[in-house]
């Protein structure tokens, strides 16, 4: 299984991370979604990538995870985030999240969904969630801490601008340029620049708004971006989790002649044409209703 170190974070992780969002929890019964997450970790898939707020209807990411995390818990690299920016409303985030993962720490806690500059900026303020979080990573609970976003590339980078943090998780399409900016100014370069872990994700999602393209093409596409240390996929069946696993135990990176063509095709996507996620009403991580108890 092909593995990266994760920037700063120096830990040792799959370049395929196994994503605990709307895909699989789109998986109603629980005992099924866990084989499918169980035989992953068996074939050296140990990133995990939950948050607080994916769920169903039945039950939340984070619960489902914590019901086979136990006793195998530090073989796996176990990432959430929180959508809180108030300091003490993303301390009750955490404390929760600990309780339905039933852990004591977690690897990589992320701020999640970074939405403009000006959230961005809030983060850091006084009484915000990142006071918080370094609060939690002085005293080992958390052991990095990270941001994600879908909406903003402007945002992301100002992230990437204002703080030191550990590992950014954005958006596959934030990833290029219409032209109005220089690439080495986006996120992605930027955060690589500064030794950060850089994780992709929304990789698959261009099939939806394009026509032709293959997932495995995708996935390849992602893992061969040079500004990106691994990519984040929600799986719901074993057998996406078997052509994933296929993919990257062959992997080597595409040439320049099959990047461009696949550069062009997405196009569209980069654009943000019809993109779900970067409208102001999505929510990362759901399917249908989340279940919060």
């Amino acid at each position: 299984m092909p593995t990266v170190k994760l920037g700063k974070t120096g830990a040792v992780v799959p370049i395929l991370g196994f994503g605990c969002g709307s895909r699989w929890m789109s998986v109603q019964n629980d005992d099924k979604a866990l084989e499918i997450l169980e035989s992953a970790f068996n074939q050296g898939l140990y990133y995990w990538d939950t948050a607080a707020s994916y769920g169903n209807e039945q039950i939340s990411s984070e619960e489902r995870v914590g019901m086979i995390l136990k006793e195998r818990r530090e073989k796996v690299f176990l990432v959430s985030k929180t959508e809180e920016r108030d300091a003490d409303q993303a301390m009750k985030s955490v404390e929760r999240s600990l309780e339905r993962l039933q852990t004591d720490h977690i690897d990589l806690l992320h701020m999640h969904a970074v939405s403009s500059v000006e959230d961005a900026e809030l983060l850091g303020e006084k009484g915000q969630v990142l006071e918080v979080l370094h609060k939690l990573k002085s005293e080992g609970v958390i052991r990095n801490i990270g941001f994600t976003g879908h909406a903003s590339a402007e945002g992301m980078l100002r992230a990437v601008e204002l703080y030191d943090c550990d590992v950014m998780m954005m958006a596959l399409n934030h990833q290029s340029t219409d032209g109005t900016q220089k690439f080495e100014e986006l996120p992605a370069p930027r955060a690589m620049k500064k030794g950060m872990g850089v994780v992709a994700m929304k990789v698959i999602r261009p099939r939806e708004t394009i026509n032709g393209l293959a997932a495995s093409d995708l996935v390849r596409y992602a893992l061969s971006l040079k500004d990106f240390h691994m990519a984040n996929i929600g799986m719901d069946s074993m057998e996406v989790l078997k052509s994933n696993l296929e993919i990257i135990s062959k992997f080597t990176p595409l040439d320049g002649p099959k990047m461009d063509e696949l550069r062009l095709a997405l196009q569209p996507f980069y654009q943000g044409h019809n993109l779900d996620w970067m409208k102001p009403a999505y929510l990362d991580g759901w399917n249908s209703h989340i279940y919060l108890a």
